[in-house]
């Protein structure tokens, strides 16, 4: 709740998911007219909690009743299951489902199938449905995180992600890290769709071959400056910074392309990169504090846990000024 919380902070999301909207409606549009089940089971991995948790649910079921529509069909019954991690706020989730659905069912029709919704917590990184259980599977804006921070070799001094001066084995250890982890993913979710399921799956990368170009780095980067001025100031210890890292790793095409096609349970129908500006809202003026914002609500559980939460008001303050 409140100000700085994710659920009003996800302006970059809800735009990322409607800039994908033409590729996972032609997607779920393809894959139902190829099955044409009764029974359609649609999983969303890192679903959050908040408006957007919904935005993907609407999308898929109004491009399938259009579909069943021109084939004469009965509406199938939806299976909605979220996933997020345990400690996802997942309360909110099912406390707007009633209104949720009463909406769905007044923009498509009272000839909707049944839709049933549950909540499946656990990292998607593991298992999480039975065997062969999905028809589809949606991800946005969860897949550039890690399991866990990568075992470093090598301290990342003043750094608190991969950067220009970041030592060689810091990089190599942040790779490996994504490369291990999205397999997983991969091999996991092989298992849990049925034959002819799709995923259509939207995250942080990068185009640039280097994994440490300000492309994907510059904005941890300006974090970490506002973290070495309190260190400066003498609020935060030194030792502290240089071992706090954050999880995240932005891959390049070629990269995803790579660990797909060395899974081998997937072929990629699209591959794309597309920009997206820091800045989500049409608001320049205050630019600074928009992106500040945004970065709060994803970034400030991981800080708290390693530097408590008393200073987070300073460090994004500072941070804001830096943006």
């Amino acid at each position: 709740n409140g100000d700085v919380s994710y659920a009003n902070n996800s302006l970059v999301q809800r735009k990322v998911i409607l800039m994908t909207k033409p590729i996972t409606e032609e997607a779920i549009s393809d894959l139902y007219c190829s099955l044409l089940p009764e029974t359609l089971c649609i999983a969303d991995l890192g679903c959050s909690s908040g408006a957007n948790t919904f935005l993907v649910v609407s999308e898929l079921v109004k491009v399938v009743e259009k579909e069943r529509k021109k084939h004469k069909l009965q509406s199938p019954e939806f299976y909605f299951r979220f996933n997020d991690l345990p400690g996802n706020d997942f309360n909110v989730i099912f406390q707007s489902l009633g209104e949720f659905e009463q909406d769905l069912r007044n923009q498509t029709g009272e000839e909707l199938g049944p839709c049933f919704f549950s909540g499946v917590p656990g990292s998607f990184y593991t298992r999480l449905f039975p065997s062969k259980s999905l028809h589809f599977v949606h991800s946005s804006y969860s897949l550039m995180w890690l399991s866990q921070v990568p075992n470093l070799i090598e301290k990342n001094k003043g750094n608190i992600y991969m950067s220009s001066t970041s030592p060689p084995s810091v990089i190599k250890a942040y790779y490996k890290q994504y490369g291990k982890d999205f397999t997983n993913f991969l091999k996991y979710r092989s298992e849990e769709l049925m034959k002819g399921g799709k995923m259509v799956l939207t995250f942080l990368g990068r185009e640039n071959e280097d994994p440490s170009s300000k492309e994907c780095c510059y904005i941890w980067e300006l974090l970490s400056m506002a973290l070495n001025e309190l260190v400066v100031e003498g609020l935060i210890e030194e030792e502290k910074l240089d071992a706090f890292n954050i999880p995240q790793y932005t891959p390049s095409p070629a990269e995803v392309k790579y660990i797909v096609e060395k899974e081998n349970s997937f072929t990629i129908n699209r591959l794309e990169a597309t920009r997206i500006h820091w800045n989500a809202s049409n608001d320049h003026i205050n630019g600074g504090y928009n992106v500040s914002r945004c970065m709060r609500a994803v970034a400030e559980p991981l800080l708290v846990s390693q530097f408590g939460p008393k200073l987070m008001d300073l460090v994004f303050q500072k941070y804001e000024k830096i943006v």
